[in-house]
């Protein structure tokens, strides 16, 4: 028999995943503000690792930090605007620019040592080396 954790919090993250989805759709309206500026990333995982692909265009490497902590990945940086002219008319303005940090509670445990990081044109892709599963031993307790 195999035992599932559970994990009650696991259906507020999806829900709340949902709803962030909801509200960054918003820009394709026109409601374009630092605040939402969230890359897409996408995570999955196979028998040795979990991978983790983020759509970060228009981000300089030197602009972005990757940290793993307690098994929570977090990605953050910034997307500069390259210059302010004050005497250009804008016809449409539609890119986002601002900081964005994006964190993330791990399915399994990973090997914090063992964590390969590459960005290119825009792409991040990260991959986390699982931990060996731990071993649960049953113990007999005694009652008294």
């Amino acid at each position: 028999m195999t035992l599932i954790k559970f994990e009650p919090m696991r259906e507020f993250e999806s829900l709340h995943d949902k709803i962030q989805r909801y509200f960054d759709d918003f820009s394709n309206f026109g409601f374009n503000t630092a605040e939402n500026f969230h890359p897409r990333i996408d995570i999955n995982e196979d028998k040795q690792s979990i991978n983790v692909t983020a759509e970060i265009p228009g981000v300089k490497k030197e602009n972005i930090k990757i940290t793993l902590q307690d098994n929570i990945l977090t990605i953050e940086g910034e997307k500069k605007k390259e210059s302010e002219e004050k005497e250009i008319n804008f016809y449409r303005s539609e890119r986002i620019f601002g900081s964005f940090k994006r964190s993330f509670t791990l399915p399994e445990e990973v090997d914090s040592e063992n964590v390969e990081a590459k960005f290119e044109d825009g792409t991040l892709k990260i991959q986390l080396k699982k931990t060996a599963p731990k071993i649960s031993k049953e113990k007999l307790i005694e009652l008294k």
